[in-house]
């Protein structure tokens, strides 16, 4: 049965209403947020898709001419403002510049994402002690600390929301992997319990990436390994940096806003790890 004209025409203005409700909830202006590991890759990508929402930016990393460049590129591309705090994030003592450099330079902070991490796969017999806490410490602490430290500024902003960014190994099993795995693994739960120290008007989540085709990866890829990570995933492709960023915007904004505790996975529908180290049996 046809609608009148009339019904037809409320019917649609409603639907351009509701879809402008939803786009607003991830809109972020006026917001402010600190991205760590931000130099490229998911950081890089998750630091421009909050510009692009509306948010400013701290970005920090080791590398200042690689930060620059992300800056100028944020601030002409999207015209939100954005300052670089190159340092070497394993070091606590560098973290509070990055909680100042929000507060001082926009007056407030809104968003923490912890992308900062990473560890290399080896084999079971070739991870000491050392690099086992090594992993820990880079994976874990330091967004830990960050966080700890962001804390009082976010409850300041009227509340806030923190990221992890953590790994499908984080739930998966594979050899080769466990050190980075079992840290992993640690900031899935730590999301978790954060969730409930800081509820109700702080929220922590993490996006827990698959394979992504970011330069590190792309360093130890062959075209043989591509073929094969790409066969084992349900959806064919790796995955994008902004496909983990919009991740990111979705649980940074008001879109999340009933969802807190989470690890959402972006990881091509992968259950069991797609990249064949091919260690040998002890």
């Amino acid at each position: 049965m046809r609608l009148p004209r009339g019904n037809r025409a409320a019917t649609q203005l409603a639907a351009l209403c509701f879809a402008a409700v939803i786009m607003d909830r991830f809109r972020m202006n006026g917001k402010v947020a600190v991205v760590t590991g931000s130099s490229r890759g998911i950081g890089a990508a998750a630091a421009m898709a909050l510009a692009e929402c509306g948010a400013d930016v701290v970005v920090s990393a080791r590398d200042p001419d690689t930060l620059a460049g992300l800056v100028k590129r944020l601030e002409e591309d999207t015209g939100r403002r954005a300052v670089a705090v190159p340092a070497d994030l394993s070091d606590l003592e560098n973290l509070p510049a990055l909680v100042d450099a929000a507060v001082s330079t926009f007056g407030r902070l809104d968003i923490v994402v912890n992308n900062v991490g990473g560890s290399i796969p080896r084999p079971f017999l070739d991870t000491s002690a050392r690099i086992l806490e090594e992993a820990f410490h880079w994976n874990v602490t330091t967004g830990f600390e960050l966080t700890r430290l962001a804390v009082p500024h976010l409850l300041a902003a009227g509340g806030g929301s923190v990221i992890n960014i953590s790994s499908a190994v984080g739930h998966l099993t594979d050899r080769g992997f466990v050190a980075y795995a079992t840290a992993k693994a640690a900031v899935d739960h730590m999301t978790r319990l954060m969730a409930k120290d800081l509820s109700p008007r702080i929220r922590v989540n993490a996006v827990a990436p698959g394979s992504i085709d970011t330069e590190a990866l792309a360093t130890v890829l062959d075209d043989d390994m591509r073929r094969t990570m790409t066969s084992m995933t349900p959806l064919r492709k790796l995955g994008q940096v902004e496909d983990i960023a919009a991740a990111v915007v979705y649980l940074a904004s008001d879109a999340s806003s009933f969802v807190t505790g989470k690890v959402l996975e972006v990881d091509g529908g992968i259950t069991h790890p797609n990249l064949p180290l091919g260690l040998p049996d002890l």
